[in-house]
């Protein structure tokens, strides 16, 4: 898998573009549980808020977001498709559509591991 430093994705119709500079390439590759990721089924990869750039169709982008409301998830308004979150459990980073990086096939990353978003530790109040 060859992941540059600094590699394009896309959404599927190709409206949106993103650029992202992964020094470390594909850091913390995972799937999640919660209710959005377990329906959404995408593998995600995190990466700092500041090395991911819009270069087309910020305007395609369309915001979701639900429950807490701390996490941005944004989708392609024209296919439908998630490109990147933004973090609830670190909300200086995003996580990215793996599925969305140019030339790279997510089920070659298979087995991926899974968090637990269900049980997610900002739910837990502390007494």
């Amino acid at each position: 898998m060859d992941i540059k430093t600094v590699h394009k994705a896309k959404c599927h119709c190709g409206t949106v573009v993103l650029e992202l500079t992964m020094p470390n390439g594909l850091e913390d590759p995972r799937r999640c549980s919660c209710s959005m990721c377990r329906k959404r089924g995408a593998i995600a990869a995190s990466i700092l808020l500041e090395n991911l750039k819009i270069i087309e169709g910020e305007e395609n982008l369309t915001l979701y977001q639900f429950n807490t409301m701390t996490a941005k998830h944004y989708f392609c308004k024209t296919c439908g498709i998630y490109t990147h979150h933004q973090r609830r459990s670190n909300p200086h980073q995003f996580a990215i559509n793996v599925a969305c990086l140019e030339g790279i096939n997510p089920y070659d990353l298979e087995p991926v591991k899974i968090y637990d978003g269900i049980h997610h530790p900002s739910d837990t109040i502390n007494l």
